[in-house]
């Protein structure tokens, strides 16, 4: 889509508001299954946490994916959006075993990542089947704050407490149909991802009647210029061929999963937010916008970059920047970036906005969340409506706090 495009969402339907493309979806989906299309079986789950829009979820299913859930809530979504339930992985963790019962009365696959829980739900639950998380103490992702597979993480049960597991399910006589792994955001080296790999496949040989094998996800995609990314290509033709090879050591076939959420959605993604104010300081311009760490965490939370382009003025001279937020605590997108010249009312987009951007905002500063649009079929679809301050109000239980007049006591006779 062009950025004429994008103009024409912000003066339609205000700012600040998420765009998403829903072509660029379609193809970052197809190059993945294109990856992997010597594999017989298999199976993509989009992570329902990157966005969760019911309008993204039809698309997903549209596509073929099935779902990646971490909580009841987004269960719920998927069967809302149309998905069968078998079509929809659910992976929790640090949750009661009361809600892994729910979703399992629902129909979803569950995945374990605990010993306890495995326990209590295999004596209960015995002819439910159930997909186990290891941890395999790999981190193949770049950064620690979202890798989940080095050995101090909370996911997954340590691949050193597989006899642990093995007893459990002997004792139980619980029918274990998967093993799964994640090691986090952001893989860069292939060969450390396949050497993950190998524990799993080690792991799986315990278990004699798995349907699938899940590998999670946390591709790469570039956030710049000529940034790094994972290359799909390559782990594809590497891990397809040691995947059949298990599978034909393994005596079946099983299906081989991913869990993709930012490889999907993060490139198609665009945040626009119009220009409050252009502030100079002594040593700094700043462009305050109409938006804040409410909207768009990610850049306070995990320090990440989203390139950040003037729409409105894209052949303007360019100037160093500090782009900020309107909440009341310092609230930064980005410091001293090279952008075309910066006028108040001018919009601003910001890349790589599909995914945990919108799903990750707040009401903080009882600042309304922005509205959502879909591009789709060259036309723009308003897929959420932007808050209110009816929304604000709307589970606020106002009470009674007018002062209660005391009784006056009045003696006893004796």
């Amino acid at each position: 889509m062009k950025e004429s495009d994008l103009l024409h969402i912000a003066e339609r339907f205000g700012s600040p508001t998420y765009v998403y493309d829903a072509e660029k979806i379609t193809s970052q989906y197809e190059r993945l299954t294109t990856a992997f299309q010597t594999v017989p079986k298999l199976k993509l789950h989009y992570a329902v946490k990157a966005l969760s829009n019911l309008s993204i979820l039809k698309l997903m299913k549209s596509l073929g994916a099935g779902l990646d859930t971490v909580s009841i809530q987004e269960v719920q979504l998927g069967l809302a959006a149309g998905f069968n339930a078998e079509d929809i992985m659910y992976t929790p963790n640090g949750v009661s075993l009361q809600e892994i019962e729910h979703a399992a009365q629902l129909g979803v696959k569950i995945n374990i990542d605990n010993l306890s829980i495995l326990e209590q739900f295999g004596s209960k639950h015995p002819t439910i089947p159930v997909c186990i998380r290891i941890n395999p103490h790999v981190m193949a992702g770049g950064n620690h704050n979202i890798s989940v597979g080095h050995i101090d993480s909370k996911f997954g049960i340590s691949i050193h407490q597989i006899p642990h597991v093995l007893r459990i399910v002997e004792l139980t006589g619980m029918h274990i149909n998967g093993i799964h792994m994640h090691t986090g955001s952001d893989i860069l080296d292939i060969d450390v991802f396949l050497y993950a790999s190998e524990i799993l496949f080690k792991t799986a040989t315990n278990f004699k009647n798995l349907e699938f094998i899940d590998f999670g996800s946390g591709f790469k995609v570039p956030y710049k210029k000529d940034d790094i990314q994972t290359n799909i290509e390559e782990l594809g033709q590497k891990l397809s061929v040691r995947f059949n090879e298990f599978c034909q050591n393994y005596g079946k076939e099983l299906s081989l999963n991913f869990e993709p959420g930012k490889f999907l959605v993060s490139e198609a993604g665009s945040f626009l937010a119009e220009v409050n104010v252009v502030k100079q300081t002594t040593s700094t311009v700043f462009a305050g916008i109409d938006s804040g760490f409410n909207h768009l965490i990610r850049p306070m939370l995990y320090n990440s970059y989203h390139h950040i382009e003037n729409i409105s003025n894209p052949k303007g001279r360019e100037r160093y920047y500090s782009v900020v937020g309107y909440i009341c605590e310092t609230d930064t997108f980005g410091n001293n970036r090279r952008i075309s010249e910066i006028r108040e009312g001018d919009i601003l987009k910001f890349n790589n906005a599909g995914a945990y951007c919108f799903s990750m905002a707040s009401n903080y500063n009882s600042r309304y969340r922005p509205a959502e649009v879909l591009w789709f079929d060259n036309e723009a679809h308003l897929i959420r409506k932007r808050e209110n301050f009816e929304d604000i109000l709307k589970n606020q239980v106002e009470i009674d706090l007018s002062p209660k007049k005391k009784k006056k006591s009045v003696p006893k006779e004796v």
